[in-house]
């Protein structure tokens, strides 16, 4: 077997006196190409500069095979000294082979010539991928390079990464990328890495496998310890000489139990619907737009529905961010009208993180924000009309102690998006408004928030280049090609795909094709919309699932000592019981609607 090309041996290291890795160790072979997956703020980006060889270890040995190049493309490059994005890109390079980059650039949509100035993040990072795509290392670390790309450009890569001899290192919230690419997945969990040599695909159900067995091995180590403590309490002073052993034998198995480190639970994240909207929440009627001679839209129509979930698709540049904002009122069109409904409560989830000052702490952050403030309370805040103490709130967004007092500019990307969240789902709304939401979350953030929007009962409009995530999702897909127009499609990303009549290669595009197709024929003979048929075979399995969430509500509140004991906890669990009965009869009486609908 050929000598790996990186070898990491016995690391640890500390950041602020807490322990981000101890005794790791872990390799890469030639031709790897590797998911490395995580929570947000599991030492992801700080493992694979450790890797680069960017972030000493405290204690351990990194070993990079003789004659061996490595790139690394992280989140947040540096671009100082450099006029231009293309001077950054080119850097690395041998005179004359600028033209690698220009290659590189026409497939990532970034302008070399573009100051580094004026450069927006998205720009910067294009640059910094370019580059390393263009000096073509025998091992390539690439930290969520798929963030402001849009879906032709991550298809580029995708198609890149899949023809490269060179071995790669992947973290990226991408889970259409990382199924495509990747063969082995280290998993970072509590400073533990764990690989397996199969790719992301398989990655969700070994973790669980993991984590029941670990679930497991606890619940075996606390019987002994409940065994042992009585036998210590009820016989020691009969055998307190002879017995001494099986004392300490004891506090032993205590140790290895306070030695076992929790799990860090998911995200305590909540949306809380206002009042009912009006039924049609917008109508947009032959709408244009046009900036600087160019038309971002022509004679667009829309109507958005209560309870609609709608996905703005389409290259960067093309409107996607200025459709939106027309649709929601905030920018006007040039011709034509949009109405929108009434009884409308917005939140809106800005890509650019306007919401977030960087030189506040998290503290302030939330407790200076106007719809969350509590009048004469400076550690509190209002979420969704109730009164919390702020490191609470902060603490079910998994912020810790320290973190609430630290400055945002601090938080990873992940965590910045986790903040924005908690500062949009304080508020109670009915139209739920996401400019490019996943960036940076974690896999558990994106499938509890996906989870979150189809327990919505109000609107939502959504811009993202994620296709899983827009599988999950939409259920409208409006299409813009750059050319002014824009198409409406019904379903998500795989279901827009089939019905431009392009061929799909992966598995979910061909069974998502089918569904359509099958759809399709029996909407001629019911009298419903291919979105309406959609939903009406989706529903079942949705009201299986919120009657499962009751019953376990139900069980848990029929614990007599729960009020006493746990008040708060027992009002959580009565507030959601109710709201889960709310979500239940409406998705019965929707059921009702539709299947009637569909028989008549």
């Amino acid at each position: 077997m050929a000598a790996p090309l990186l070898q990491l041996s016995d690391i640890s290291l500390t950041f602020g006196g807490d322990p981000v890795f101890e005794g790791l160790s872990l390799i890469v072979q030639e031709r790897d190409r590797v998911a490395l997956v995580g929570r947000n703020g599991s030492g992801k980006s700080t493992l694979m500069k450790v890797m680069a060889g960017l972030v000493e270890a405290d204690r351990g040995d990194r070993v990079l095979a003789p004659q061996t190049s490595t790139g690394y493309m992280e989140q947040d490059p540096d671009l100082t000294g450099f006029a231009t994005l293309g001077d950054f890109a080119t850097s690395g390079l041998e005179p004359g082979q600028d033209y690698k980059v220009e290659a590189v650039a026409e497939g990532l949509k970034f302008d070399p010539a573009g100051e580094v100035s004026t450069a927006s993040g998205g720009e910067r990072r294009r640059a910094a991928l370019a580059k390393l795509l263009a000096e073509a290392p025998e091992l390539m670390l690439l930290d969520e390079p798929t963030n402001h790309l849009d879906i032709e450009a991550i298809g580029w890569l995708e198609r890149e990464l899949s023809s490269t001899a060179a071995a790669f290192v992947l973290i990226s919230h991408d889970r259409a990328f990382l199924n495509a690419l990747t063969r082995a997945t280290l998993w970072i969990d509590r400073g533990v890495v764990r690989r397996q040599e199969q790719g992301f695909a398989a990655f969700e159900a070994w973790r669980d496998k993991v984590w029941d067995e670990e679930d497991e091995a606890r619940h075996k180590l606390n019987r002994k310890i409940k065994a042992e403590a009585r036998w210590a309490v009820e016989g020691i002073s009969a055998r307190r000489k002879r017995n001494q052993g099986r004392v300490r034998a004891l506090a032993d198995l205590r140790a290895n139990r306070a030695a076992m480190i929790r799990r860090q639970g998911t995200a305590g994240m909540a949306l809380g619907a206002a009042q009912a909207s009006g039924k049609k929440v917008i109508e947009a009627t032959g709408i244009s737009k046009t900036y600087d001679g160019r038309d971002i839209l022509r004679g667009f129509s829309l109507t958005v529905q209560r309870g609609d979930r709608v996905a703005l698709v389409g290259p960067n540049g093309v409107g996607k961010t200025t459709l939106l904002k027309m649709l929601t009122g905030e920018v006007e069109p040039d011709e034509g009208t949009v109405k929108l409904g009434t009884k409308l409560e917005t939140a809106i989830f800005d890509q650019n993180r306007e919401a977030l000052d960087p030189d506040m702490s998290l503290w302030e952050s939330l407790v200076g924000d106007k719809d969350m403030a509590v009048s004469g309370k400076a550690d509190q805040v209002m979420v969704r009309g109730t009164p919390r103490h702020v490191v609470g709130y902060l603490k079910e967004f998994l912020f810790t102690d320290a973190q609430a007092r630290a400055p945002v500019r601090s938080l990873s990307g992940g965590e910045k998006a986790r903040l924005l969240l908690a500062k949009l789902m304080a508020r109670e709304c009915n139209l739920l408004v996401l400019d490019e939401p996943t960036n940076d979350l974690d896999v558990e953030s994106l499938d509890l928030l996906q989870e979150l929007l189809d327990d919505f009962a109000g609107t939502v409009i959504l811009v993202s280049h994620d296709r899983d995530f827009l599988d999950r999702v939409a259920t409208t897909t409006v299409a813009m090609e750059g050319d002014g127009t824009a198409t409406v499609y019904a379903g998500g990303w795989s279901d827009y795909q089939a019905q431009r009549g392009e061929k799909s290669t992966s598995k979910t595009d061909q069974k998502t094709k089918k569904k359509k197709d099958k759809a399709s024929s029996e909407t001629k003979s019911s009298g419903l919309s291919f979105t309406e048929r959609h939903r009406l075979e989706a529903l079942p399995a949705e009201m299986e699932r919120i009657e499962a969430e009751i019953g376990k509500l139900v069980t848990l509140l029929s614990d007599p000592d729960l009020f006493s004991k746990e008040p708060a906890k027992f009002q959580k669990a009565t507030d959601a019981l109710v709201a889960r009965q709310a979500l239940l009869d409406a998705a019965e009486a929707e059921w009702l609607d539709l299947e009637e609908r569909a028989e008549g």
